[in-house]
């Protein structure tokens, strides 16, 4: 039995947009990856808007919590690093131990915490968000089969 590929997602306060790209993974390729997350300055709690949009597509992330990138750097071997914020991208570590390029994705999505507005509008750009991330994942796992059976 192939041991699972750890895929680390990060930005900045891992509260959402990290922690529903997590559990997303987890839940569709759950199998073959090991999903992580963490933040350059984690929050102190996965924020209540993201733990509900998740919930709404049967996905509970309700014991999860914000981690630190430094919970992994240099102590765990990353196969895949998935960047979703700006931030990250222009302050994380750009060399990852051990860690290609190639396997270096960056994929902005917008802070959905940084939306100001009535409940409903604050929980459509969650939702928003969430279906990006679901897209972009289902996208990259599409993209590593096609890969995989080309070797």
């Amino acid at each position: 039995m192939q041991k699972k590929q750890n895929v680390l997602f990060l930005c900045t306060g891992n509260s959402c947009r990290s922690q529903m790209a997590e559990a997303l993974l987890r839940h569709l390729a759950g199998d073959r990856f090991e999903a992580l997350s963490a933040g350059l300055e984690p929050n102190n709690e996965v924020h209540p808007f993201a733990i509900k949009v998740m919930a709404e597509i049967g996905i509970d992330i309700t014991a999860q919590q914000p981690k630190s990138v430094n919970l992994y750097l240099g102590k765990t071997v990353i196969h895949y690093l998935m960047i979703v914020c700006n931030k990250a991208q222009s302050t994380c570590p750009r060399i990852w131990p051990g860690l290609p390029d190639e396997k270096r994705y960056y994929w902005p999505v917008n802070d959905p915490a940084a939306i100001s507005g009535t409940r409903e509008e604050q929980l459509t750009v969650f939702r928003e968000v969430r279906d990006e991330l679901l897209h972009k994942i289902e996208s990259w796992l599409y993209d590593i089969s096609v890969i995989d059976n080309l070797a």
